[in-house]
This record gives C-alpha cells, structure tokens and sequence, in this order.
C-alpha cells in the first residue's frame, strides 16, 4: 500500500513489533503486570492523547520473544506512517521496537485475518550457550541431541493433526486440530560461537504451548527418552500419550504472521 494520506479522521495501523519477552508478563494486559499490549496502548495514548485498543496477532506467554509480531489500533488522521513509527520508538522502552508501520482496512484484524503464523525456537547444544549472551534468547540444553533422530519425529508433524497431546489447554469452539505447512530443523550459531539448533514451524494456528511442548517432546527423542515413532503415535492418539516437559520460553520468537495480499503493504 505505501505511504497514504488520512484525511479521515482515524486510519487503522498494521503495526509489526520486535520484543524481548524477559520483563514482560506475556503479550496481553493484565492487572498489575506489564504486559505487551499493556505498553504499547500507554505509548499510543500518550502519542495520541486517548490510549486506542490495541489487538494483536499473537498472545505469546510470558518470556517469550518476537521479531514479528503483528498488532493493529486507530490512529488519529494527524499522524503519518514514518511519523508514527518514529514517534513511538522515541517513547519506547528498550525491550520494545517497532519495525513498521502500514495502513490497512478498517475491518482488518490481526487474528482473524491471519492466514499463517510462524515460530522460531532456538536450541543451545554446546557449553558456550550458557553464556550470558546465549542464554536469555534460547534453552542452553549443553549437548547435543541426536538430530537424525529429531528430524525423522519432526517429518510427522506436518500436516493437519489433533495436537491435543501437545497443548496446556485446549478451545472448545476450534478444536485441537492444526495445519502445520512446515516444520524443520537447521544448525546455526549465536554470540560467542556457541552452537544453537533452530526450528522452524509455520502453521494456520497454534494451540497454548503447543510449539514449546513440540520441541520438549523432540528433544526428549533426541537423547534416546522416547523412540522417534511416538511423535506419529502421539498425533494419533491425542492426549492419551503424554508429551514430554515444555521446553523452555526463553528460546521461543514469534517471527512472522502472514495475510492474504489485500492486507499485505506492497
């Protein structure tokens, strides 16, 4: 869409964010805690004199990141993209970023309108990932799984599945089921040249902790805990076989969220 003009009295912003999730109590507001949202509605109302709602695609759990988080508010005619993403970053703890700012139909909505989401979990698999610089932004498991064993358990979650097995609570209206378009594993390295594994994961939606309980369950399998055929046996049978411990939220970032083009900026 680029750059418009507002001579409207409000425009509704497509706003993408980058957090640290350390200090934040998850992204949703809540009582006493300092949320995401919770910020990020003082920022506009600062900036805009009322605070708007702020929704956003994602309700990421306390402690974990996102270098792509998408939230949406109404915004005052008065301020322009640039303008407003200036503004804010001006205003902006140093936990909080925002990356962009684009103008979207009224009717848009972060949740409904996403068509994907896509989650990020960083693995550390040497000593050095326990390093000050490693730790905060990944699980310094400090060994290293057997990954032809990971990547094999891995193959079977792509598809539509009832991920019952691997979710803290469920949604009674949508069910269990989720659409996993991709899902993979691949090796990188973080700051002071410590190994990380990295998994990737894209699907239509997730289920609370489900990426995190994934991940917990695989690296279960790559160090010998359960055999690689249980992740197929666990997708079958629900809730029957218990996923292993959720990995921790540390190494968890919300990294993109995908629209049909008729929201996308060009």
């Amino acid at each position: 869409m680029g750059q418009l003009e507002h001579p409207e009295a409000e425009w509704r912003a497509k706003l993408v964010l980058h957090y640290d999730g350390r200090n934040f109590y998850g992204w949703q507001k809540q009582r006493n805690q300092r949320s995401v949202q919770g910020e990020l509605e003082y920022l506009l109302g600062r900036l805009c004199g009322t605070a708007p709602v702020v929704t956003g695609a994602g309700r990421t759990d306390r402690g974990v990141h996102a270098t792509g988080q998408v939230a949406s508010a109404l915004i005052p005619g008065r301020f322009e993209e640039k303008e407003l993403v200036r503004a804010l970053n001006a205003l902006a703890p140093a936990d909080l970023w925002i990356a962009s700012a684009g103008p979207v139909p009224l009717d848009f909505h972060p949740v409904l309108d996403a068509v994907s989401r896509t989650y990020l979990y960083r693995l550390g698999v040497c000593p050095r990932s326990s390093s000050p610089l490693n730790a905060p932004w990944c699980w310094p498991l400090g060994r290293q799984p057997e990954l032809k064993a990971i990547r094999e358990a891995t193959g079977a979650i792509v598809g539509a599945h009832d991920f019952s097995a691997f979710a803290k609570a469920g949604q009674e209206k949508r069910g269990f089921r989720c659409d996993v378009t991709a899902a993979a594993w691949r090796a990188s390295r973080g700051m002071v040249d410590a190994e990380l594994l990295l998994f990737e994961i894209t699907a239509d939606r997730f289920l609370h902790h489900m990426v995190r309980y994934l991940v917990g369950t695989l690296v279960e399998i790559g160090l010998g805990r359960r055999p690689v055929s249980e992740m197929a046996r666990m997708l079958a049978d629900g809730p029957v076989c218990k996923a292993g411990p959720p990995a921790p939220p540390e190494g968890l970032f919300l990294t993109q969220v995908d629209y049909s083009s008729r929201y996308e900026e060009s």
